[in-house]
């Protein structure tokens, strides 16, 4: 980490609240959490809420995002900044622009602009008097002016090298009457609103913000704000990169299609275990600490990534396999009648690494048993009691040979019930016998030769296998 001796580093995770944070949002927490905490500086989270038209502000995620940044931290942000609430700091600016001669208010088409930016010639808006611009500006304000019909510009170099700096647009009209901003105190009071580049890089000076880590994608971004910190005076925050990270099993989740997917009926909710969200993670028993491990493990490189699912699977039965109690689930249950010599109980260890646990009294009488019926075919030894012979004879409470050993339950001891399965596709439901227990809901358990699951109101949420 540059230029942090003696100094208490300001670093920002900003999202957009258009919905609740995903898992790739998690790594903005996590990196940023990790380097506020180890050099005592500040973490700021803020909302960058100024676009009522693409990507819309959902109202809940205003108050859901502090909680799963807690959560995901254990520990709250330092500060919590809304970007909608400082719209006067931004005007300020924009004038302060204007009245300097280093903006412009620019009624051009976007199309007309386009090949201006292209024939790397200036736009002949650029040459206005400040008193000119100052008057566009108004009519802006007050809506003389229409969504369209102007943007404010920073002026750069219209033959700079990269098309996308030449007089980029810092604000702009938006439709608020139409499409006002959901949170009550704000809906349509305002008629122009900063782009994310000019709203940006203006609150990082305003907040002090020292360090942006932040993906490769905004490389462009930062050249911008560099220009425009030039115009103001300021010295540009030291900035960190990253590359992609994507994990095999969740393809391209954005936090938009993911909104519009719940919206048609496709998934639950935004805690659908099967979607990369912070609260689909917890519903499906990720801990916070295995998210942070398994960031931080990856740490900050310009490299793209690619992992499996399996990566943060491994990184949270870390977490969960101390606690959690060992059961059975026998899927797709067939019955069998056990004959010889059998005792009336079998004692099995609740967890293998820890007897002061207690056991699990499994009860014999009568001697039915339910075991999987891929299971059912030849000899077995049942696990943690006896070597089975063809048609169900106990053959011997040693292991006497290598045949396989399974999961199983008995009858006494057993309850209908579901495993569900959270497909990628599609919540896959299999029925089966479980275990008996009296394990509040919420309970994390290890499913017998299956995986880790979750016990819910409707059967056991297979976490992970």
């Amino acid at each position: 980490m540059k230029n942090v001796d003696g100094k208490k580093p300001v670093f920002r995770f900003a999202p957009n609240p258009n919905g609740p944070l995903s898992f790739g949002h998690a790594r903005g927490i996590v990196i940023n959490g990790t380097y506020s905490k180890e050099h005592e500086g500040t973490l700021i989270l803020r909302f960058d809420d100024t676009d009522t038209t693409v990507k819309p502000p959902e109202l809940s995620a205003y108050d859901l995002i502090p909680k799963e940044v807690e959560w995901l931290l254990g520990r709250p942000a330092d500060r919590i900044v809304v970007a909608s609430d400082r719209i006067p700091k931004y005007y300020e600016h924009a004038e302060k622009m204007l009245n300097e001669g280093f903006g412009y208010v620019c009624k051009c088409s976007a199309e007309a602009f386009r090949e201006f930016r292209e024939s790397k010639s200036n736009c002949p808006c650029r040459d206005k008097s400040v008193e000119e611009n100052m008057s566009d500006w108004n009519k802006m304000l007050d809506g003389t002016y229409k969504p369209g019909d102007a943007v404010v510009r920073v002026k750069t170099d219209m033959t700079l090298k990269n098309p996308a700096l030449r007089d980029w647009p810092a604000l702009r009209m938006q439709d608020t009457e139409t499409n006002p901003h959901p949170r009550p105190n704000i809906g349509s009071k305002y008629k122009v609103w900063p782009l994310l580049d000019f709203q940006s890089a203006v609150e990082d000076h305003l907040q002090g913000v020292t360090h942006i880590i932040r993906g490769k994608d905004l490389m462009d971004s930062t050249r911008k704000q560099t220009l425009l910190y030039e115009h103001f005076g300021w010295t540009y925050p030291e900035t960190i990169y990253w590359g992609r990270v994507k994990v095999h099993e969740w393809g391209g989740f954005s936090t938009s299609k993911m909104r519009a997917s719940i919206e048609n009926g496709e998934y639950s909710g935004w805690d659908d275990p099967r979607l990369p969200t912070i609260q689909g993670l917890k519903a499906r028993g990720i801990q916070a600490e295995a998210l942070r491990n398994f960031w931080i493990e990856l740490g900050v490189t310009q490299k793209d990534i690619s992992v499996p699912l399996a990566t943060l699977f491994s990184h949270n039965t870390k977490m969960i396999d101390d606690e959690a109690p060992r059961m059975s689930f026998v899927r797709d249950s067939v019955e069998v009648q056990l004959h010889g010599e059998i005792p009336e109980a079998v004692h099995i260890p609740i967890h293998p690494n820890h007897p002061k646990k207690g056991m699990r009294n499994i009860s014999l009488n009568p001697s039915t048993i339910f075991i999987e019926y891929d299971d059912a075919k030849g000899t077995y030894r049942l696990k943690e009691f006896a070597d089975i012979g063809e048609h169900g004879t106990v053959e011997s409470i040693d292991r006497s040979d290598k045949r396989p050993i399974i999961h199983w339950t008995s009858l006494t001891n057993s309850v209908e019930a579901n495993l569900i399965i959270p497909d990628q596709e599609e919540i896959k439901i299999v029925k089966g016998r479980a275990e008996s227990n009296d394990y509040p809901i919420g309970t994390i358990v290890q499913l017998e030769r299956i995986g880790y699951a979750i016990i819910t109101e409707d059967g056991y949420l297979l976490m992970h296998e």
